[in-house]
């Protein structure tokens, strides 16, 4: 594996570096954005699944990947414009020119809401997904700009809890829209939360443009082969791309499928879907808290296949807790029902390896994308990572769809994702040594 040992320094705090102003006011601007996102996001799945136009099981299960589809497709069709701009401009003011123009997509969202219309959610992810393109590249590339060499495991550990604990917060917001309990309070909330991201991105320190400006490629077809390109010439941040693909590619099918799972396979009513998504959530929090304790600030790609792992035979033991037929015929349980059965313990323990060993497989991938690529071209490679990753989300959205309208069934999608995760692990292993054989030098401040 990669064992790379970056310049001479202590790994600062979690606290000391989320209260520095070259950390904090970045990590705050992208936790109140993520929970805006997953707030409106996860309001429309629940609104799918328990809501009057979920007409049936099957419907459900189709049109909740479908929205995540839609949220994610401009994440393919703007990432390659979206790093070219971040490379030839200071990020920080390209930050907040996003949170800027996320107010007025929150006011839209607010009427939404009020409305109780998933029409106009549905309509809207797509606008959330191209903002999010944008906001995409700079989110990472900037990392290694505001910070020492020591910390960016770290912090990137802190981005990944955050953004998963934002999810969190988000999704019981979602449930309150969802369930008509509280709606104008969460629709103020949504709008208030934008104007708090867009105060704070001001205090984000500038930065000075990675490289000289160009003409900007608007044919977003040829932009984004273009981008893809480029990024696969170089080794170690493709495989990493690659890898930090299939995480989100697995993510999606789980997080996508948890609402249908709970409603039409154990009974469960909307708190018991918030509950599986808060242990999936402080999993891949902890996950990638972990695995930065593991590693001691090391750039490391040691800890990938035992995350891997992990996650493969997790959702293996998934398949075999789960139901053998769907719940029928009885009242939906509560929070209180569901965990009085010791057979849901056993899905929850499964739920929480799963995302715990998620955390220690992804965050060191993003690590090694941003220290392998040059500083001139870093925005553009992590927008190749975003057109990857969005590429194996849709493909995952697509698939998910095809397979249970073939009646594959969601507890055996489960296994399937969880066999071809263990193969992950093991393509992992089989490229330890061409990991070992590179030395990536390691500097934040110049070009390698």
């Amino acid at each position: 594996m990669i064992a790379v040992r970056s310049a001479p320094g202590t790994p600062s705090s979690a606290l000391a570096l989320l209260g520095a102003r070259r950390f904090g006011p970045l990590f705050a601007a992208m936790f109140l954005s993520a929970f805006n996102d997953n707030a409106v996001k996860n309001a429309l799945v629940l609104m799918l699944a328990y809501g009057s136009d979920a007409v049936s099981q099957k419907s459900a299960e189709i049109l909740i990947p479908l929205a995540g589809g839609l949220f994610i497709l401009p994440f393919f069709l703007c990432s390659a414009t979206a790093g070219q701009l971040a490379d030839q401009h200071d990020k920080a003011w390209l930050i907040r020119l996003i949170k800027l123009s996320e107010i007025a997509l929150m006011l839209a969202a607010a009427g939404g809401v009020l409305a109780g219309s998933a029409i106009i959610l549905l309509a809207l992810l797509c606008v959330m997904g191209v903002e999010a393109a944008f906001l995409g590249p700079l989110k990472y590339a900037i990392l290694p700009e505001l910070l020492r060499p020591h910390e960016l495991l770290l912090g990137n550990a802190l981005v990944e809890a955050g953004t998963f604990i934002a999810i969190l917060l988000g999704t019981i917001a979602g449930v309150l829209i969802a369930g008509r309990h509280g709606t104008a309070l969460v629709a103020g909330l949504i709008v208030l939360v934008a104007l708090a991201a867009w105060t704070t991105s001001l205090a984000i320190p500038a930065t000075r443009p990675a490289s000289a400006r160009s003409r900007l490629r608007w044919n977003l077809f040829a932009a984004t082969a273009s981008v893809v390109r480029e990024a696969a010439r170089e080794k170690i941040p493709y495989q990493s791309i690659l890898g930090i693909s299939w995480f989100w590619l697995a993510g999606a099918i789980y997080l996508s499928q948890f609402p249908a799972y709970v409603r039409f396979l154990l009974g469960g009513e909307e708190a018991v879907v918030t509950l599986f998504l808060t242990v999936f959530t402080v999993g891949i929090a902890l996950g990638s808290l972990l695995c930065s304790r593991i590693l001691g600030g090391r750039i490391s790609a040691g800890t990938v296949p035992w995350g891997a792992l992990g996650i493969g035979l997790f959702s293996i033991d998934l398949w075999l807790a789960s139901p053998a037929a769907p719940a029928a015929g009885a009242a939906l349980s509560g929070l209180g029902a569901f965990l009085a059965a010791p057979l849901h313990w056993r899905i929850l323990v499964d739920l929480f390896g799963i995302s715990l060993s998620g955390g220690i497989f992804v965050v060191p991938l993003y690590v090694l994308l941003q220290a392998a690529s040059p500083r001139r071209e870093r925005a553009r490679a992590i927008a190749a990572n975003n057109i990857v990753n969005a590429a194996a989300m849709v493909v995952a959205a697509l698939a998910t769809m095809a397979l249970l309208a073939a009646g594959l069934g969601v507890p055996r999608l489960f296994l399937l994702t969880g066999g071809a995760t263990i193969v992950v692990a093991a393509q992992f292993w089989r490229l330890s040594p061409s990991f070992a054989a590179v030395g990536i030098a390691i500097d934040s401040d110049t070009d390698s």
